[in-house]
C-alpha cells in the first residue's frame, strides 16, 4: 500500500485562547502556526507527493497549502470530510479551562472509548470514520501510482492520534498517551499485513528517504539497516 505523512494544522488562534474550536467556523492559524506550517511545507517539499488531503476546516486548508505550494507539481488536493474535526457538540467553544471541571472530562482522559459528548460526537464514532477515511484514500492513491506512493493527509489532533493508535494496534483508551503537537508529521505505511508506525509527533528531520522505494511488506528481523536518503 501507499504511504500517508499525517500532518497536523500548526498553531490556530483557539489553540492560543486556550479555547476548544471543534468545528466552529473563523478559526485559522496565527503568527507562529503559519510559521510551523511554513516549515512542515520545508520539510515535506523533498518528498512528491500524490496527493494532499485536508480536513475541510479552515486551518487545516491553510497549513495543507503550505505544503502544497513547494511542491513542484500541485499534487491532488481534495477535502475529506471525515479528516474533519471531531464533533464536541455543547464544549465546543468553551475554555479547557472551564471545561476541566466537568465529569466527562475525566472519562475522555480515562476511558476515551466510553466519551461521548453532549450533543456531539463519541470518541470511538471518530476513530472509526477517520480511520476509514485514510485507510480508503491510501488504497485509492495506491491503486493509481503504485506502492511507493506517498501522500499528506492534513488533519487535527485527536483524528491523528486515533489514527495512530489504530495503526499502532493500541485500544482507544490508550491514545491519550499519545502526543500530536500543531504541525508535526507521523509516518504510516499501510503494509500487506500490518501498518507499520515510521514516526510520531516530529517536528524536524530530513523526510527525503520517503522519495526512494516504498517501505518492504516484513518486518525486518533484528531491526534492519534503516534509511536511506536518497
Amino acid at each position: 500500500m501507499a504511504t500517508v505523512i499525517l500532518v497536523r494544522h500548526g498553531r490556530s488562534t483557539a489553540n492560543t485562547a486556550g479555547v476548544l474550536a471543534g468545528r466552529a467556523d473563523g478559526v485559522s492559524l496565527d503568527e507562529v502556526g503559519r510559521e510551523q506550517a511554513s516549515l512542515a511545507g520545508e520539510r515535506l517539499a523533498a518528498v512528491p507527493l500524490v496527493g494532499v488531503v485536508s480536513s475541510p476546516l479552515e486551518r487545516c486548508l491553510q497549513t495543507a497549502q503550505f505544503i502544497i505550494d513547494r511542491q513542484p507539481q500541485a499534487p491532488f488536493a481534495p477535502m475529506d470530510s471525515g479528516l474533519v474535526e471531531c464533533d464536541y457538540g455543547q464544549w465546543q467553544g468553551k475554555t479547557l479551562k472551564e471545561l476541566a471541571t466537568e465529569e466527562l472530562w475525566k472519562v475522555v482522559q480515562s476511558q476515551p472509548s466510553a466519551a461521548a459528548f453532549p450533543g456531539g460526537e463519541s470518541l470511538a464514532a471518530m476513530q472509526a470514520r477517520a480511520v476509514a477515511a485514510i485507510r480508503r484514500r491510501d488504497a485509492a492513491f495506491e491503486s493509481e501510482h503504485g506502492p511507493g506512493a506517498v501522500w499528506a493527509a492534513v488533519s487535527h489532533g485527536d483524528i491523528i492520534k486515533s489514527i495512530l493508535a489504530d495503526a499502532l494496534g493500541t485500544h482507544l483508551d490508550m491514545f491519550q498517551r499519545l502526543n500530536v503537537g500543531p504541525a508535526s508529521v507521523s509516518i504510516v505505511h499501510y503494509g500487506p499485513h500490518r501498518p507499520s508506525v515510521y514516526a510520531i509527533n516530529t517536528e524536524a528531520g530530513d523526510l527525503s528517504w520517503l522519495a526512494k522505494a516504498a517501505p518492504a511488506g516484513d518486518a525486518p528481523v533484528g531491526g534492519g539497516p534503516g534509511h536511506q536518503a536518497p
